[in-house]
């Protein structure tokens, strides 16, 4: 097994174009993004308790397309804004009195972690309230804004674009590497010359798969270290949670493997693998959060992307390096990608292919 193993990585590392997309492929994006900067995607705006939820401002806010209203529990929102799960905390109440003036008074907590986007979302209140004061003529304004700032934890475009650049760089070597390779060994007739030899059927498997697992990993660490050092990638606990992000890749990667060993048993011919494998691979790289937030996307389609096990592994990613959680806090994603594994691996038992 060790031998095979070794043959293996030596293989792949001496393969530029195995080596270009497994490594070079993910630190062009990450490279690209790191450049570019911060950039806003949908506003999430926790809804406090008592909010007065008839009035004309929260109707306007509900309205606004790019804002998406969050109803959870107190201590839960609050938890989620310092994270910069959500951009702040809005309370709106109405001012009682026969002459209250102004009609409405509106509270807005947010957080150093949201501070790219709480600029957005004050946009979107002031022009909301000038609306109202507009269409009812009110001078002075319905509504007067009272903002408060807590810390919290800067959020980079960084943080986002390389969990997932890693999730889909481990799909991807995981995918179209097995794939070629199982096919390729058997029709060189590798295989059947490894069965003249005392070699265990299970060790030719677990010596490929160890090969690839070293040296993902190695492609992990590169990425991993460049976006922390170059471009501030957070690692809230430094080298703990370098080491679980580790941890993650490796999970990550037996389950994808999976789809790889069913893609190389049912082609029939080398040209059969890419269109395959990219119907396995492109859903997961569009639609699970690679390169922006699943809740961009229509309603309708939010299930379907969620249901992808990339999903699960970009969220346990960015869960874990930037939220500060740890692998336990995770059990969800975990388990999810558990279930990904076991029923992938039963289906190809059944139909994997050694001659």
């Amino acid at each position: 097994m060790m031998a095979i193993t070794k043959a293996s990585l030596r293989a792949i590392l001496r393969s530029p174009s195995t080596v270009a997309f497994t490594i070079g492929f993910p630190l062009a994006f990450i490279l690209v993004f790191g450049f570019i900067g911060n950039s806003v995607v949908t506003v999430k705006v926790g809804v406090a308790a008592g909010t007065d939820t008839a009035s004309y401002i929260y109707k306007g806010l509900a309205a606004v397309k790019s804002i998406k209203l969050i109803n959870e529990p107190a201590a839960e929102m609050e938890d989620d804004m310092i994270k910069g799960r959500i951009t702040a905390i809005v309370h709106i109440t109405q001012n009682t009195g026969p002459a209250a003036n102004p009609a409405y008074e509106v509270k807005v907590r947010s957080s150093t972690a949201g501070i790219d986007k709480i600029q957005v979302f004050q946009s979107i209140l002031t022009d909301v309230i000038n609306r109202i004061d507009d269409r009812f003529y009110k001078r002075p304004s319905v509504a007067h804004i009272d903002s408060a700032v807590v810390p919290g934890r800067a959020y980079k475009t960084i943080d986002f674009i390389l969990p997932g650049m890693l999730g889909f760089s481990l799909l991807s070597a995981a995918v179209f590497g097995t794939a070629f390779l199982f096919f390729s060994l058997r029709q060189t007739l590798v295989l059947k010359r490894f069965f003249a030899t005392p070699v265990k059927r299970a060790y030719i498997i677990m010596g490929e798969t160890l090969s690839r697992l070293l040296f993902q990993l190695l492609g992990a660490i590169v990425i991993i270290g460049l976006g922390h050092f170059a471009f501030g990638f957070t690692l809230v606990h430094g080298a703990v949670t370098f080491v679980e992000m580790l941890f993650l890749s490796l999970f990550g990667l037996v389950v994808f493997m999976g789809f790889g060993f069913l893609v190389s048993s049912v082609a029939r011919n080398e040209s059969t693998i890419p269109p395959i494998a990219n119907v396995i691979s492109m859903p997961q790289f569009l639609l699970a959060g690679t390169f922006f937030s699943i809740d961009a996307l229509p309603s309708w389609l939010q299930p379907v992307c969620r249901a992808l096990p990339l999903t699960y592994l970009n969220d346990a990613f960015r869960k874990v390096a930037f939220e500060g959680q740890h692998l336990w806090n995770v059990g969800t994603e975990l388990g999810v990608l558990t279930l990904w594994g076991v029923i992938i691996y039963a289906v190809t038992i059944k139909v994997f292919k050694w001659e």
